[in-house]
């Protein structure tokens, strides 16, 4: 059987601890995110648990887990992820109000016997945009879900809130794999997250709007094309972002070309 893109495990976690133990967290703690050229904004995070081989406490790795002070000092963590877990990461990921962390995908995460995924949500306020090969995947503070992030995924964090994730990667046992197939029939289905509802508004708009399409046209300069058709859209209260747009024109230009393809 082919690996799931989500599933929502049917097991529960202690939030109230878990919010508890964040609460907990001094502000010093938290580090800048090291893939500084995959987001904008604020997204930083706190490892709890880190393979000895990282080359930082945040960054993946394949050694053996070490558990960091916030874990040790807090036994509260544990108590509340009392599952049959080998957890080999952990860590506490925040994306503030505004934060956007571009489409990428986490190729060490690809192979068959590669750590599952787990995000838990512990502060996901409902502007919150966690898309997953383009579909808007509906977390809720409290569940515990497997993502297959090797697969294209980004974070829009439109609300006023910041939210944190609690993400493990946990070796791939028996265990872990049945529960990943069990969530499958209540995993509640995937939606259309904002920037790609307000983009095909916008697009719905070039087909009405013949003003529109003539203040667009004539421009063959990509990158003001891009300039424009954001204020256009800000002007008429749709929110997208230039990787939005930029990820619309790549998939225009390959429908155009398999057209024509024999």
């Amino acid at each position: 059987m082919s690996q799931p893109a989500f599933s929502r495990l049917p097991l529960a976690v202690d939030l109230p601890q878990l919010l508890q133990a964040l609460s907990r967290i001094p502000a010093q703690a938290w580090k800048a995110h090291f893939n500084t050229g995959y987001y904008e904004g604020d997204w930083s995070g706190v490892a709890l648990i880190s393979p000895a081989d990282a080359l930082s406490e945040l960054a993946h790795g394949s050694g053996v887990a070490v558990a960091r002070d916030p874990w040790l000092q807090d036994e509260a963590w544990a108590r509340a992820l009392d599952l049959p877990l080998s957890i080999r990461s952990a860590r506490l990921l925040r994306l503030g109000s505004g934060g956007r962390i571009h489409e990428h995908r986490d190729y060490d995460l690809g192979a068959p016997d590669a750590d599952r995924r787990l995000h838990i949500p512990l502060l996901s306020p409902p502007g919150v945009d966690f898309m997953l090969d383009g579909q808007r995947i509906p977390m809720k503070a409290g569940e515990l879900w497997f993502l297959d992030l090797a697969r294209p995924h980004s974070v829009d964090n439109w609300g006023e809130g910041e939210r944190v994730h609690l993400v493990l990667d946990c070796l791939p046992e028996a265990w872990l794999e049945q529960q990943i197939v069990a969530g499958l029939a209540t995993t509640p289905a995937a939606g259309v997250g904002r920037a790609a509802g307000d983009l095909a508004r916008f697009r719905a708009l070039l087909e009405s709007e013949p003003a529109l399409c003539e203040a667009l046209q004539g421009l063959d300069d990509s990158e003001a094309f891009i300039a424009r058709t954001l204020a256009l859209a800000s002007e008429r209260g749709l929110r997208f972002g230039r990787e939005d747009l930029r990820a619309a024109m790549r998939q225009g230009r390959n429908a155009w070309s398999r057209q024509w393809s024999f």
